[in-house]
């Protein structure tokens, strides 16, 4: 068994013990966690487990093509309203057309998307089929190069989205380090990500995702209406699935405070019970996290 107790940070707040008890636990039990949450408003460090650890993180790493893509919006390289194809070319080799890839685009008619619905499609389903079309029209280099500007060493998109892996391809779509995540959000929520502007439109296209399955199935928002605040709860955040991974990074304001966070777990998926324990303690980290807030 891998020692994944041997570091579990300070534990700052003690409401975080359940965290620390829920992620430990899994750890002893083989699976990878990796953990990072932070005051949003003094940075202050909350939670830290294998932190700066970098795991795969599924379509997480679709947050650098947002970056990239507001970034060229922004100084005009990017039109908003320019086509962005569903449809690789053939010898593209990443067969977004195949059904397998998942996302909701594959069952729309539109065979085009301009860039701006395209970016939300990614923001609000982590569509994959969309991911690999603004990923087309920037660039993979382009993308791991803006990475690197932001001072990323640990957390990357390495590839497509692929229905299927062979042994030319990247072995992950992501890997990410929970520190430096929640430290991404945190420079968003804060406009520091190479500017206020950038920032502020890709925190837009955050606020629309849908899915609050895991940490944030704590936080009792609706799926499909949370942009504005409920409850005195406002939350921006981005997961990925894939078999034996679950992943997911977020900020939550709340009536006291607010906080960035980053947690991801790699389990061996052996069965729906495996799957469920993860999904239980994503949520139980939910629950330390907005009962920090409110």
């Amino acid at each position: 068994m891998r020692d994944h107790g041997r570091h579990l940070g300070p534990r700052v707040d003690e409401p975080f013990e359940r965290s620390f008890r829920a992620l430990g636990s899994l750890a002893y039990e083989n699976a990878r966690v990796s953990a990072s949450a932070a005051d949003l408003d003094t940075g202050d460090v909350v939670l830290a487990i294998d932190e700066s650890v970098s795991l795969p993180t599924a379509e997480v790493g679709s947050l650098l093509l947002l970056i990239e893509v507001a970034v060229r919006l922004g100084d005009g390289r990017l039109s908003p309203v320019a086509d962005v194809a569903r449809e690789a070319p053939d010898d593209d080799g990443t067969r977004v057309d195949d059904p397998r890839v998942g996302g909701l685009w594959p069952s729309l008619l539109l065979p085009k998307l301009c860039v701006l619905d395209a970016a939300t499609l990614v923001g609000a389903v982590r569509d994959p089929v969309a991911t690999n079309a603004l990923a087309r029209t920037v660039g993979l280099d382009a993308i791991h190069a803006r990475g690197e500007s932001l001072g990323l060493t640990r957390t990357a998109l390495l590839d497509f989205a692929r229905a299927s892996r062979g042994p030319d391809d990247a072995p992950q779509v992501s890997v990410g380090s929970a520190l430096e995540l929640q430290r991404l959000l945190g420079d968003l929520v804060a406009g520091r990500t190479l500017d206020t502007p950038v920032s502020n439109r890709v925190l837009g296209w955050l606020s629309t995702g849908t899915d609050l399955s895991l940490v944030a199935s704590a936080f009792g928002l609706d799926p499909v209406a949370h942009r504005a605040r409920d409850h005195d709860l406002q939350l921006v955040n981005l997961t990925g699935a894939t078999a034996g991974v679950r992943s997911e990074v977020g900020a939550l304001r709340g009536p006291r405070r607010g906080i960035a966070y980053a947690v991801t777990v790699a389990f061996d998926d052996v069965d729906l019970a495996a799957r469920l324990r993860v999904l239980d303690v994503m949520h139980t980290v939910g629950l330390d996290l907005l009962e920090f807030c409110s």
